[in-house]
């Protein structure tokens, strides 16, 4: 059984974290380098933002909202 959770130690510890070690050892070198992958989803999560006004934007314009009293069942 010990054997067992060696095995999942090494597993994770020698494969799956490999990325963060050769991130963190990069990180001394160059701080940007290290940081791409933050950037690019920053990237992604501002288009995804930009787009998602735009089309509350063109539903607006478009009068498409229901703003009537009993638009909701809860109301």
């Amino acid at each position: 059984m010990k054997d067992f959770f060696y095995g999942i130690q090494d597993l994770f510890v020698d494969s799956l974290f490999a990325p963060f070690d050769a991130l963190r050892a990069l990180e001394l070198e160059s701080w940007f380098s290290a940081n791409i992958i933050s950037w690019f989803f920053i990237a992604i999560g501002f288009v995804a933002f930009t787009y998602w006004m735009l089309q509350l934007k063109k539903h607006k314009d478009n009068n498409e909202e229901n703003k009537s009293v009993s638009a909701h069942s809860y109301l």
